[in-house]
């Protein structure tokens, strides 16, 4: 585990004492204020690839998409369910961020976002509603990242590369649901405040492209994210559909939704619970 630079902990520290004194109803709406919170922070790729053993890797000065809801869900996980201090925040982190909760090498890392859904949804910490949005069966194979191992150099191992083969092998056979572009508009007023959003993606071998929190302005939904476009976390400017509609990268969504507690109930009586 490698010990965070001095000023993330300082940050992390101010962070904690700033969001104290914010009350908040919901889970969701805790999301979308810690999610505001980092507006402008500037864009990172890559940051989680570094040489050498697999480490917790903690970064809250830079994001990519996954990283920015990764940290948010965490810190929001940290500051509302115990004491709130950085080695408890590592911790939690490293349990979100790994299969099972618990580090050991490259390929217990949650690589892909569906895969990430479904291990946290296993946890208590967020609930995949795809399905019960009315979602349709997202059938498609998932090899991206053993069918492109030029991009990450830890597939030149050729364990490492067999870990992640299984760990595809293994999505492959569960049953995912996503919301197609045609029916997200008579969705929208399903989705809340905090959701998180992940876009599936049209490559061949990848599950999604791109994530990102709900954030409604009037009675429609926009997206609040880390964009490579705009060089930061932002409030897209399109609303969710256009911009879901303008992307031919994206065949559609699947949205969760944070637990009020850990391990709190997702669904209620088959239902989603209210928010």
């Amino acid at each position: 585990m490698m010990a965070a630079p001095a000023r993330d902990r300082a940050f992390f520290d101010s962070l904690s004492q700033t969001f104290a004194r914010i009350g908040t109803e919901s889970a969701g709406e805790r999301i979308l204020a810690m999610g505001r919170f980092f507006l402008g922070a500037p864009y990172g790729a890559g940051t989680l690839e570094r040489q050498g053993p697999e480490e917790t890797v903690i970064d809250l000065r830079r994001f990519d998409c996954f990283t920015f809801v990764e940290t948010v869900v965490a810190l929001v996980h940290s500051f509302y369910s115990g004491p709130a201090f950085f080695d408890r925040y590592r911790d939690i982190l490293t349990l979100i961020r790994y299969r099972g909760g618990r580090r050991d090498g490259y390929a217990s890392r949650l690589h892909y976002f569906s895969d990430w859904l479904y291990d946290n949804e296993r946890k208590g910490i967020i609930g995949n509603i795809s399905r019960i949005l009315d979602g349709q069966p997202f059938e498609k194979k998932i090899n991206y990242m053993t069918g492109h191992p030029d991009q990450y150099p830890a597939l030149k191992n050729r364990d490492v590369y067999r870990q992640m083969r299984d760990v595809e092998r293994r999505m492959q056979r569960r049953m995912r649901h996503y919301i197609p572009k045609a029916m997200l508009k008579n969705m929208e007023g399903r989705i809340a405040d905090g959701d998180l959003i992940a876009f599936t993606s049209t490559t061949e071998g990848l599950d999604c492209a791109h994530v990102g929190i709900a954030v409604r302005s009037g009675r429609r939904l926009h997206l609040l994210h880390a964009s490579s476009a705009a060089g930061g976390v932002i409030v897209s400017r399109e609303t969710l559909d256009r911009y879901l509609d303008a992307n031919e990268a994206f065949s559609g969504i699947m949205v969760a939704r944070m637990a009020e507690r850990a391990g709190g109930p997702i669904l209620k009586n088959g239902r989603i619970r209210e928010v």
